[in-house]
């Protein structure tokens, strides 16, 4: 994932979802993923990173489980949560950094 500092990097807020297929909540999340991107349209891009195709990206940002959510704005972290989360809860902070 060469242009991953490029994406991180937008004015618009920038959800990393760092996955595994084999992960149950992981495949639980993407539904929730779906209807957060539905609602948040142009104002929000989520990228999804397998860390299993992506170990050296996952090891440089410390992701030591999956599902792992970091919320970028202008290459900056300004959020990170590891495990399920709630569609209201990733609207609301995804909101808070437009």
């Amino acid at each position: 994932m060469s242009n991953f500092s490029e994406i991180i990097n937008q004015d618009k807020p920038v959800l990393v979802d760092f996955f595994a297929t084999w992960c149950g909540p992981c495949q639980t999340m993407g539904p929730i993923l779906k209807q957060v991107k539905d609602e948040l349209e142009e104002k929000i891009t989520i990228i999804k990173i397998d860390v299993d195709k992506n170990q050296a990206l996952a090891s440089k940002f410390q992701v030591r489980g999956v599902p792992t959510f970091v919320l970028y704005k202008n290459g900056k972290q300004v959020w990170r949560q590891s495990g399920l989360v709630q569609k209201n809860e990733l609207v609301s902070v995804i909101k808070s950094f437009y």
